[in-house]
């Protein structure tokens, strides 16, 4: 039996929405009063326009990054369920400020249609030059593209630090270009995989989205719980990270003197507490290689409902991304003051 604190399933999302603007109205409010359609209430003129969207039910994500030093909108689909290409489109005219809009979302097919046509429209109805970087970074889910090559990696946890990089650059009223080239380079520079230990439930289906034994986990599952690279018997947490941090590490040719950032992401229902414990043989296997590890995050940057499970994302930094790292961001998900 499903249990969730909710009312009609129908009215899950719409209702969490009026929920999240009541708490938050210093930072996000409605586009013409559409709920799926959010935008930053302070604006910072000639700034370059950044804006993302996708499903419901991956708080933070999506909207929890729209603010300052981050996001300026985003346009918000159903639980796992594309927005609408007009949604994006009002989001966009609403956050433009004469520099361009960068679109930053995900590797889903549902996604990229909408937000490509979103875009056409935008130039055509409103002369806003829009640019689009779609983050996919999940390495269970295919090898790395190579140059000229299609990307056929799912988006999950690590768009958070093209987010924040592209978001700092913004901030410093850098030109489309730029933006858009440090926001490329920092997709290019992330690696992700994860570990699910229980399926979720869509409100709307009632049931959960997938089966798995008390007693096994799936390594490389995605978001929505798209299948992994295996299935097997539940491990222990230093099993599962010495099993997919060496792959993160030779995804990115990671080699001792190099410098990442770490996120341990928690899926929905996974305790802090084996979060840190997670990170902590993270750091312990990194040290060893020699890799120098710059800034951790730690919590919930990108769910999947309830799912219990953990990704984790290195996020390989240079002399030029560090310092749009430690940039300031505040959202009503995300806060970070400098480093």
């Amino acid at each position: 039996m499903m249990k969730k604190f909710m009312n009609k399933a129908e009215d899950f999302i719409p209702e969490m929405l009026a929920g999240y603007y009541a708490a938050h109205p210093d930072y996000v409010k409605p586009v013409d009063n559409n709920l799926r359609c959010l935008c930053a209430v302070h604006k910072k003129p000639g700034k370059v326009a950044l804006a993302t969207g996708g499903g419901s039910g991956h708080l933070p994500l999506f909207l929890g990054y729209v603010g300052k030093g981050m996001l300026d909108g985003c346009a918000i689909g159903g639980v796992f369920q594309s927005p609408s290409a007009d949604e994006m489109l009002n989001v966009t005219k609403a956050i433009d400020q004469g520099s361009g809009v960068l679109y930053i979302y995900g590797n889903y097919n549902g996604d990229i249609f909408n937000f490509t046509m979103a875009a056409e429209m935008a130039d055509m109805e409103a002369d806003i030059e829009v640019r689009s970087i779609i983050a996919g970074e999940d390495a269970a889910s295919g090898p790395r593209a190579a140059a000229g090559e299609k990307n056929v990696r799912r988006g999950v946890a690590g768009i958070f630090f093209v987010y924040k990089i592209a978001g700092a650059a913004a901030d410093q009223l850098l030109p489309l270009d730029e933006v858009e080239r440090l926001a490329k380079k920092a997709s290019e520079r992330v690696s992700t995989m994860g570990a699910a230990l229980t399926p979720c439930t869509v409100p709307r289906i009632g049931h959960p989205s997938f089966t798995i034994g008390d007693d096994e986990m799936e390594i490389g599952m995605g978001i929505h719980g798209e299948a992994g690279l295996r299935r097997g018997p539940l491990l222990s947490a230093d099993a599962i990270v010495e099993e997919i941090l060496p792959a993160l590490i030779d995804d990115l040719k990671l080699n001792a003197q190099d410098e990442a950032a770490v996120l341990i992401n928690g899926l929905g229902a996974t305790p802090l507490e084996e979060q840190y414990l997670i990170n902590r043989k993270v750091n312990e296997l990194l040290t060893k290689a020699g890799i120098s590890v710059y800034k951790t995050y730690v919590g919930e940057y990108a769910t999947s409902l309830e799912m219990a499970g953990m990704s984790i994302t290195l996020f390989k930094l240079d002399d030029e991304l560090k310092p749009l790292l430690d940039a300031q961001a505040d959202t009503p998900l995300f806060k970070q003051f400098g480093r």
